[in-house]
């Protein structure tokens, strides 16, 4: 948000784009500590999160990606190849270049972590939520979705 005022009618729109940057920071701290990503980096997380979700690339293509310059791209890859979470494969339409993917080992960690967090904010949901608090869940989740699409 900028320091612009903020006329009377949508004071109330500013409160709740504040608390609700501040409870979705909250949510997704507690979120992470459902997991152990080891000592992973935050690069390093941000590089296997996407890589999971759009597939194949190359160093420059993460780099560029990432904001960061091929040469320390380079670096992280390194380290995650050292753990076994990517490989390389030379691009078909390139050879000179090479196309990185998760390992399926990294796979398998991926889906335990992503499962691990769904089964605490499942319980989380059903053991604080009364059935028409999780109906109203349901509803704040579509209104969350539109603001992102």
């Amino acid at each position: 948000m900028s320091d612009r005022p903020v006329s009377p009618h949508s004071a109330g729109a500013a409160a709740l784009a504040r608390e609700l940057r501040i409870l979705l920071g909250n949510f997704k701290r507690r979120m992470r500590e459902q997991t152990q990503p080891g000592d992973l980096t935050l690069a390093q997380i941000s590089v296997l999160a996407r890589l999971d979700r759009e597939g194949p690339a190359t160093v420059s293509t993460l780099a560029r990606e990432a904001g960061m310059r091929p040469q320390s791209m380079g670096a992280t890859i390194a380290a995650l190849e050292a753990r076994g979470l990517v490989h390389g494969t030379p691009d078909p339409a390139d050879g000179r270049q090479t196309l990185l993917s998760l390992t399926d080992a990294c796979r398998k960690v991926i889906r335990a972590s992503r499962l691990a967090r769904e089964d605490w904010l499942l319980n989380a949901i059903e053991t604080k939520l009364t059935s028409a608090q999780q109906a109203e869940l349901a509803r704040a989740v579509a209104l969350l979705q539109r603001l992102v699409e």
